[in-house]
């Protein structure tokens, strides 16, 4: 049996996988986003402490995904809820330096303007760094969705399904086709995510900025 065959066949399992991989990938960056972001912004207020956590996120990062996985799997069980804590952490490092770095270099000019016409504290972060460094963030959730679905083929080992079913279980059974059934989807969804994530970088990028990254 051809690949095309393979799929015209076993098109709904696929699809199936592939809604599996695309939910645990989103649930997972979606999280680290809403944990990471902040953390960024705190550190930026503490210098002090931003390189040792920054440092330890890091870390963590290096530690091959077998053995989060594993460690995962004896901590929190099999299943969905585990992977998905396991790709948090792994997801949350791009997220946060970026956000960290983007704020940190950020002109002092405009925070200035913004104390100048009065504005608190958070009414700067809010609407002058935020706004301006969200290029810089959404860099950062580029680089770790990618990192997540290809990651998340890994998930399938602790029972979290996905595509990476199609290609443990094609591993195991010496069946090329639904190695590529998983494979190939898999890696058309990290492109197309990434060309997503350029789409919206270059929407939410303030037109100033677009103009002076034009002009270099």
């Amino acid at each position: 049996m051809s690949f095309i065959e393979y799929m015209n066949t076993n098109w709904k399992d696929v699809l199936h996988a592939l809604l599996e991989h695309i939910q645990i990938s989103l649930a997972s960056v979606i999280i680290a986003v809403l944990i990471a972001v902040p953390i960024g912004i705190i550190l930026t207020r503490h210098n002090k402490i931003a390189k040792s956590i920054l440092g330890a996120a890091g870390i963590i990062q290096t530690i091959p995904g077998l053995v989060m996985l594993g460690l995962g799997l004896m901590l929190f069980g099999l299943g969905n809820i585990t992977a998905i804590i396991v790709l948090i952490a792994y997801a949350m490092l791009p997220i946060m330096q970026n956000t960290y770095t983007g704020i940190r270099e950020l002109d002092k000019l405009y925070v200035e303007a913004a104390r100048g016409i009065g504005m608190s504290d958070m009414q700067t972060l809010f609407k002058v760094e935020i706004p301006i460094t969200l290029p810089s963030i959404i860099a950062g959730i580029r680089i770790s969705l990618i990192y997540v679905i290809s990651w998340a083929t890994l998930a399938a080992l602790i029972g979290a399904g996905g595509l990476g079913d199609l290609i443990w279980t094609g591993l195991s059974s010496y069946d090329t086709n639904m190695i590529l059934a998983g494979a190939v989807p898999a890696s058309l969804l990290a492109i197309a995510a990434g060309l997503i994530i350029d789409i919206i970088q270059k929407v939410v990028t303030p037109r100033g900025m677009k103009i002076k990254g034009g002009a270099k």
